[in-house]
């Protein structure tokens, strides 16, 4: 496909630096792609001296194909295509003598890194999860600001700030120690190093002699710093973003920095990628009036040549139940209408929780769906543990699901005990569950770890046996309750919130159990083995379906859907407290909360549907929410509301029944 006009400019234009603005579907990455083979071919410059940097492997990962296939692998040779992390940990590896480290140091993730400040502060935190991660944030934004705890000691800070600057003192001191850094460290120490190092600075603004930043909207303090000193003087840049699409503030992002590109770099040429090859007419006209609701240091206005498109369709609903049923029916009748795939539909939400209903509804429809960006229901560790007790309930001889569950909750059974009956089952050539209730067991265990296995393999065989002799589901509830899950829930998550939120999904989960052994006039009952085997094979396919290929309905959050697009999108919970979201209503950052919608709009390319409830549940009481001020904030004339009488044109309602019988007579033909 040609270049356009602008395209053709971002690409071309080498000589100082250059921001281009690309709106959502105005073809970036061959834009980045172009420009890298453009600077090899016809500017000659090797690949080697090139670096393009993205925020993601898998972008990373997806920018190196796209050029190995434009330039072929003789002329990418040297190629840099990195994330900030790992182009961060090339220049300390490279320069480990200057940094003071040794050069076998080890990175720490975050669980290494909370468990090092529960150490620290096991005096005055007393273990306490909150003020452990309120300590986690603070240094990691310390970090991403560029502050060093010397640094904090000669401010002025708030008192509940000076105990965490200590803390931050203690905890980088047993870093070097330990020749350790964590995370943020991969872009605080080449940052700090080639600002207060002039000859190592120069040696790596001659190394990288051209730099590509992608999604530059999304750079923190530090990242902002460290490309401004790579480019250096020379100021050979581009960097490629889009301010309406700046979602991250969260992580620390900062939508600010291309504004302070033009600040630090006079001659900056600004290029504005303005055509859409993605959505319809409408979608974007609806997309640029509701962003224009925001402040903008840049202004621009997607165009697409694609067609005008339907009206978009706000769907009100009774409550979430009533959402879930109603998204799930109109999915189905458009596809039917429209002769589509699955995999053309995704429903979009606010948060994570907000998929637990979808799933059901589609799961009891038999209907095929994968969550991306978000763990699936059937992901999480709680609906995890639950489902390997019930799978050990109806088939012991699953030694999987046993060794998952034999110590969670703890029971005194540990790693050199459970390696013990592992080598006894092998020996005997059974499953574990058999070891664990052989009569030679005592020779190879004994004292509390003998007696905690016999207890719970007892345990077990009872459940066992009374699920299949009496009332199931009152076994089930009497399983999660007597294994004393939610106290360990509670001693072991992160927040109190995050017990509560772990322990609705199990009831979640005990509620699909229910219904499925219960059935209803479309099922029948099941018994408790066909529920769990049922369950695994929906677990199953939605962990073994190919990523791209697989007919599937796709289920994300509005963040996890940036950079991709389907034929036909829902966004669901379009209310006040969703979209936008409480906590960005009480800061007062609505802003971010448009880009976040901006967002979920641009990935339609055909048509676009949203739907709320007129009453939700929310932390155990009924609230009735206003719907989005974003709805009223879209042009009038391109929204239908269905519940409100729209008058249907004679000539559409019969194309429409035409459609309809065509797709009919093909599916009967097929058959």
């Amino acid at each position: 496909m040609k270049l356009n006009p602008a395209q053709n400019e971002a690409v071309t234009y080498i000589s100082g630096p250059c921001l281009v603005l690309a709106g959502a579907g105005s073809g970036k990455t061959r834009v980045i792609t172009n420009k890298i083979a453009y600077l090899v071919r016809e500017c000659n410059l090797p690949a080697r001296h090139i670096a393009a940097v993205t925020f993601t492997n898998k972008a990373a990962r997806e920018m190196k194909e796209r050029v190995g296939q434009t330039l072929g692998k003789k002329e990418a040779r040297g190629l840099k295509v990195a994330t900030f992390h790992t182009l961060g940990l090339s220049i300390i590896k490279s320069e480990v003598k200057h940094l003071g480290i040794k050069p076998g140091f080890s990175l720490f993730d975050d669980k290494d890194t909370m468990a090092l400040l529960k150490d620290l502060t096991e005096a005055e935190f007393d273990g306490d999860k909150e003020l452990l991660q309120s300590l986690q944030t603070a240094i990691s934004n310390w970090k991403n600001d560029l502050k060093t705890p010397e640094q904090l000691v000669k401010m002025q800070l708030p008192a509940a700030e000076v105990e965490f600057a200590r803390f931050y003192q203690h905890y980088q001191n047993h870093l070097r120690a330990y020749n350790a850094l964590d995370f943020d460290d991969l872009i605080l120490m080449p940052t700090l190093l080639l600002k207060q190092n002039e000859a190592v600075r120069k040696k790596w603004n001659m190394r990288i002699k051209y730099l590509l930043v992608d999604e530059y909207q999304d750079t923190n303090t530090s990242q902002y710093e460290l490309v401004r000193l790579i480019v250096g003087e020379r100021s050979h840049f581009t960097v490629v973003g889009d301010d309406d699409q700046s979602i991250y503030s969260w992580r620390g992002a900062r939508p600010q920095n291309l504004e302070l590109l033009q600040k630090d770099f006079p001659g900056l040429r600004v290029i504005k990628l303005e055509q859409n090859y993605r959505s319809s007419e409408r979608i974007l006209h609806c997309a640029n009036i509701l962003i224009q609701n925001n402040p903008h240091v840049f202004e621009k206005k997607l165009f697409s040549t694609l067609g005008q498109g339907e009206k978009l369709k706000v769907i009100p609903t009774k409550n979430e139940e009533h959402e879930a049923q109603q998204v799930v029916a109109e999915l189905m009748a458009h596809k039917f209408m429209n002769g589509s795939n699955f995999k053309d539909y995704a429903i979009l939400y606010r948060g994570n929780h907000q998929s637990r209903l979808f799933e059901k509804t589609l799961m009891s429809n038999r209907i095929p769906y994968k969550i991306s960006g978000g763990m699936s229901f059937f992901g999480r560790a709680e609906v995890k543990d639950i489902m390997a007790y019930l799978r050990l309930m109806v088939n012991q001889d699953d030694d999987n699901a046993l060794l998952r569950v034999i110590n969670t909750p703890p029971r005194g059974i540990g790693r050199t005990s459970l390696e013990k009956l592992g080598n006894f089952a092998n020996e005997l050539r059974v499953s574990i569950f058999e070891a664990a209730c052989h009569p030679r067991l005592q020779d190879v265990i004994s004292g509390k770890p003998l007696m905690a296995i016999e207890q719970f393999s007892r345990w077990i065989v009872e459940l066992s046996d009374n699920a299949e002799r009496g009332d199931t589901i009152a076994v089930v509830r009497d399983l999660i309750k007597t294994m004393q899950y939610e106290e360990y829930l509670y001693e072991t998550s992160a927040s109190p919130k995050a017990a509560e939120m772990a322990m609705a999904n199990i009831s979640t989960l005990f509620g699909w159990i229910s219904s499925m052994l219960e059935g209803d006039e479309l099922n029948p009952p099941m018994t408790l083995l066909e529920v769990i085997n049922r369950l695994i094979l929906r677990d199953m396919m939605e962990r073994g379906e190919d990523e791209d290929d697989s007919d599937q309905v796709q289920l994300m959050t509005f963040h996890a859907s940036k950079g991709l697009e389907f034929p036909f999108v829902f966004m669901v919970g379009m209310e006040e407290g969703l979209l936008p979201h409480q906590s960005s209503i009480d800061e007062d950052n609505i802003e971010e909360e448009r880009r976040l919608a901006y967002v979920g709009i641009t990935r339609a390319q055909q048509e676009l549907f949203f739907t709320l409830a007129r009453e939700r549940r929310q932390y155990g009481e009924v609230i009735n929410p206003e719907h989005s001020r974003f709805l009223d904030e879209l042009p009038f004339d391109d929204v239908v509301w269905q519940d409100k009488k729209q008058p249907v044109n004679k000539e559409e309602r019969q194309r429409k029944g035409e459609v309809g019988i065509a797709n009919l007579r093909g599916l009967l033909n097929k058959d």
